[in-house]
């Protein structure tokens, strides 16, 4: 990716932790187990979100009511991000890349339908299913699924008026939508980028979806890389979103960096004998490496705990020849699907602006000594997408 160098000059992150820099900078250093809601929906447990003012990045209510739980939750994000970056004046040139799920369902309606069909007979269910969803489902439900309208409100609330557009995918679509901003950066195609996502843990029928994969967890809190007992993921209402911009904008505006984004590299594996696509990853790394400094290497992981993918990671992450001291994030604040990459992109950057590296947060963690330079982000999604993102401290001399 040549061209313009690309910032990060601002972040929003909402989850278990709380919201903002200090509360996620206290999460990554505390040894006390996160948040933690293990009766709401047992047998899984999820990483609730934390009561948010809505008002202060929501002024108008009706917004407020229009707008589904997840929705509310990224456009909240989105401004805190923005006003992190100290760019609300350049909203109307920015440009907002969103990774969204597919909105939320009426669960009433589906429990409605559940009942009714439970007792009948296959061919009476069938004519009893399109009768039900013929009645229940609106244009305005329908509309209200749709995973853009999370752009949407961004646009609306906080006058990001630039190029949009929206991604779908669980972690790659987070992962493409960073590699998709700084991409339009460094071509010049744009000066600042609002990138991120948004997950609500708090929903039955993704709970079910994910279990029927054999993805979660079930059972007490275990850190990620301890869960040998119950391999799985514990999902966590979360919200991330970044400012992107050129070094060049940001200088010109007074606007400090919080650390360089280098080289993304994203692809998407079948996991199977046929198709081992994270070998891609490996392949990225051995290009990475050259501009990496020798000793050991910090790693942010966004390992979920499930099984495949960890087993994939650790394969990868084995094989880089050198020392690692791996945090996985997902021990502090869980699991946010779509906004996972984006959150530890941020995480990164926010060790990368103190000068700190987290302390390990389970025996199998490394420790790391010294002031993080870069930090290696990855992402090994619990279906198929994988990633992994540089980035890297800028020198005091080149901030404003």
């Amino acid at each position: 990716m040549a061209g313009n160098d690309i910032w990060i000059t601002g972040i929003g992150l909402v989850s278990c932790a709380g919201e903002g820099r200090a509360a996620h900078l206290a999460a990554l250093d505390s040894t006390a187990p996160p948040a933690l809601d293990q009766t709401s929906f047992a047998p899984f447990a999820i990483h609730p979100g934390p009561a948010l003012e809505l008002d202060r990045q929501i002024p108008k209510k009706g917004d407020q009511r229009q707008m589904e739980p997840w929705q509310r939750l990224g456009t909240y994000a989105a401004g805190l991000a923005i006003d992190d970056a100290g760019a609300r004046a350049l909203v109307a040139e920015m440009d907002l890349i969103v990774a969204a799920g597919g909105g939320e369902r009426d669960q009433a309606l589906d429990e409605a339908v559940m009942a009714a069909l439970r007792p009948l007979p296959p061919e009476a269910a069938a004519v009893k299913l399109n009768e039900m969803l013929a009645g229940g489902l609106r244009p305005t439900l329908f509309l209200a699924q749709l995973s853009n309208l999370l752009a949407g409100n961004i646009s609306i609330v906080h006058g990001v008026t630039g190029a949009s557009r929206t991604l779908m995918g669980e972690e790659q679509a987070g992962a493409d939508a960073l590699r998709i901003a700084a991409a339009r950066l460094a071509e010049g195609n744009s000066r600042i980028a609002l990138v991120g996502g948004a997950y609500n843990a708090a929903r039955w029928d993704l709970l079910a979806l994910y279990h029927s994969g054999g993805l979660l967890r079930q059972g007490p809190y275990q850190p990620v890389f301890s869960r040998e007992d119950a391999p799985g993921a514990v999902t966590a209402t979360q919200a991330a979103f970044l400012v992107l911009e050129t070094a060049e904008s940001a200088r010109a505006r007074g606007a400090k960096g919080l650390a360089r984004l280098g080289a993304i590299a994203t692809a998407q594996a079948r996991r199977n004998a046929a198709d081992r696509g994270h070998e891609a990853m490996a392949q990225a790394y051995a290009r990475l490496a050259p501009r990496l400094p020798e000793g050991r290497l910090a790693v942010i992981s966004g390992c979920t705990g499930a099984a495949v993918p960890t087993v994939l990671e650790r394969e990868v992450l084995g094989g880089l020849s050198r020392p690692l001291a791996v945090r996985a994030t997902g021990s502090r604040i869980g699991w946010g699907v779509e906004a996972t990459f984006p959150a530890n992109a941020a995480l990164a950057a926010l060790c990368l602006a103190e000068g700190r590296f987290p302390a390990p947060m389970e025996k199998l963690e490394a420790p790391f000594e010294g002031t993080p330079r870069d930090i290696l982000v990855t992402g090994f999604g619990a279906w198929r997408g994988e990633a992994l993102a540089h980035l890297a401290a800028i020198p005091a001399g080149e901030q404003p």
